[in-house]
């Protein structure tokens, strides 16, 4: 009787255990091995990114934004320019017309530095998740590398990404053809043998 008692009470514990060891992160879509974006494509603006405007000849026009929640930038005489979804050269475009479209500047030239983008998240198996700050050229495999690389536990060949903006998980093989974007959630899940 007791060994009987023992035995539910130790498979009742290691259930436990083995419960408390799963996160629900939301649903997963499967990707199919990704193909690199070719090295021309701009990076899209996003809340949250830093940008350094320069209006030359125009010190007072000139300073350093960031795009709000709504994806806007409140610059001095024209009020707020959309910025999120653009990439620099279109919001480039876009300020100087404002500029030359309201009869504040007769010949406006402007450019954009990005001086910070969104960070990117590394969660799961790793000696250290937490915030990253996002470089051109990021892939998976750096990106494990700056969060101190795989615990013991971790799948060496998958990985889930939830892209800015959306809300599923894409499971990715785990490779260094898998680039990342600003404002990504990088899991490494945990492997189960």
């Amino acid at each position: 009787m007791v060994g009987k008692v023992l035995r539910w009470a130790t498979i009742l514990l290691i259930g436990l255990q083995l419960a408390s060891c799963y996160t629900d992160y939301g649903p997963i879509a499967a990707v199919p091995e990704p193909v690199p974006p070719p090295s021309n494509v701009a990076t899209v603006l996003q809340p949250g990114d830093v940008l350094k405007v320069t209006v030359y000849g125009e010190e007072n026009l000139t300073g350093s934004y960031t795009i709000n929640p709504a994806g806007d930038i409140a610059m001095p005489l024209v009020g707020t320019v959309r910025a999120a979804g653009r990439t620099r050269g279109e919001l480039e475009r876009e300020i100087t017309r404002a500029y030359r479209s309201g009869k504040f500047l007769d010949d406006p030239k402007v450019t954009i530095d990005v001086t910070s983008y969104l960070p990117i998240y590394v969660l799961g198996e790793t000696l250290r998740p937490g915030a990253y700050p996002y470089s051109s050229g990021l892939n998976v495999l750096t990106a494990v590398t700056l969060a101190g690389g795989f615990t013991y536990r971790a799948s060496r060949t998958s990985v889930l990404i939830e892209h800015a903006g959306e809300t599923v998980w894409q499971q990715y093989p785990l490779s260094a053809s898998v680039t990342i974007a600003p404002g990504d959630l990088i899991r490494i899940p945990e492997r189960y043998f």
